[in-house]
């Protein structure tokens, strides 16, 4: 974005993403990182999260909802959804090394 909009700054990405986020257009991934991310992705879905690059990327998988079924089965709890991030190497580090 720099190369097109030099003046652009970070504050106003930032405040526009969140205007986003709240209009449910894009949601905010915490992974707990340093900065804040943002997923174009608002259904539901998976993670994989690379512990050397730190990229994060969608999954292509079903969510469970027997996991759902599961927690309100075996605890006194009302699961109503779930996240799951998966970690390791991710194919663009693993061809690095």
């Amino acid at each position: 974005m720099k190369e097109n909009f030099p003046g652009l700054s970070m504050g106003t990405v930032y405040r526009n993403l969140t205007i986003l986020a709240e209009q449910g257009l894009v949601k905010k991934i915490e992974f707990g990182s340093t900065f804040d991310r943002f997923d174009a992705n608002v259904g539901p879905h998976y993670h994989f999260i690379c512990d050397r690059c730190g990229s994060i990327i969608d999954l292509e998988l079903p969510i469970d909802e027997e996991l759902n079924e599961r927690v309100v089965k075996t605890t006194p709890f009302t699961a109503l959804r779930h996240k799951i991030e998966f970690y390791g190497i991710c194919d663009s580090c693993a061809e690095k090394k």
